[in-house]
């Protein structure tokens, strides 16, 4: 009698099959729940910039000057270094920018051309806002940029 030691053809296309059913049923939900993350992140971030420019003008009476994209806007330094990485990426692509008396409001921070979806998006202004980009404080200013307005 011979002993076979090894798996068969069929026992290993059976194997492999099952573990592509479970990577196909698990793999949306785990990008589901990357996307979730994602928006929590920049949710806390707008939050933090926001209190940061908040504080800054509380103590200073004025709000700063208006700011490039990427750029610590003047004197928020102090404000923003510690909490925030304001000229890297934001958490769900794109430049952070600071607008000061621009684009018919007093105070806002904005998203420049970030990569998430529209969906995304809607789903963020659902966290902080009214679930639509067209009112409220967090709107679809057009031409990729969202902005949390501070101030009208």
């Amino acid at each position: 009698m011979r002993r076979n030691a090894g798996f068969t053809l069929v026992e290993i296309m059976i194997v492999v099959a099952i573990i592509a059913l479970l990577a196909v049923i698990g793999l949306p939900s785990l990008l589901r729940a990357r996307q979730q993350t994602q928006n929590a992140k920049f949710c806390n971030a707008l939050r933090v910039a926001s209190n940061a420019i908040e504080t800054y003008a509380a103590e200073h009476n004025a709000y700063p000057t208006d700011a490039n994209r990427s750029v610590v806007p003047s004197g928020m330094a102090t404000y923003l270094d510690a909490t925030l990485n304001w000229t890297g990426p934001t958490p769900i692509g794109g430049q952070w920018d600071w607008d000061f008396n621009v684009f018919g409001f007093k105070a806002a921070i904005s998203v420049v051309n970030p990569t998430a979806s529209a969906a995304q998006l809607l789903d963020i202004d659902k966290r902080i806002d009214d679930g639509d980009l067209t009112t409220g404080a967090f709107q679809d200013m057009s031409a990729g940029r969202y902005s949390d307005i501070i101030e009208e």
